[in-house]
């Protein structure tokens, strides 16, 4: 996945967006709701916050994205989806030795729409 600047088209952000986000809206929907998404995440310097870590939050803003047609998206789902870009590309370099599957790294990762052990998606011709 390239790297963002500033300036790149909408339509190079909902690109890299659709190549970072492995996941549909009704799965990351589903994994919301479980347990495991609920506990990974940073939930504030008390380690509280909401009770909602910022990934979590994430991935329901996600959600709505997937879901909204083109011409519904406001600059904000944009820098949104710049965000998650960045946050995606980030922790796929941080990746365990060990443990892939039930790691807090996959949780945290699928809270922002990637599953890191999904097979990849055929390029759409």
């Amino acid at each position: 996945m390239p790297k963002l600047s500033e300036a790149d088209p909408l339509p190079v952000i909902r690109d890299n967006f659709k190549a970072a986000v492995n996941m549909s809206a009704a799965e990351l929907e589903a994994w919301l709701e479980t347990e495991d998404s609920w506990a990974v995440g940073w939930k504030g310097p008390d380690g509280k916050g909401s009770g909602e870590s910022v990934g979590h939050k994430s991935g329901r803003r996600i959600v709505q994205i997937l879901r909204s047609h083109l011409a519904e998206l406001e600059p904000d789902d944009y820098a949104h989806m710049r965000k998650v870009v960045g946050y995606v590309h980030r922790h796929l370099a941080q990746r365990p030795t060990r443990n892939v599957e039930t790691s807090r790294w996959r949780y945290s990762l699928m809270n922002w729409g990637h599953d890191p052990c999904k097979k990849a998606r055929r390029a759409e011709a």
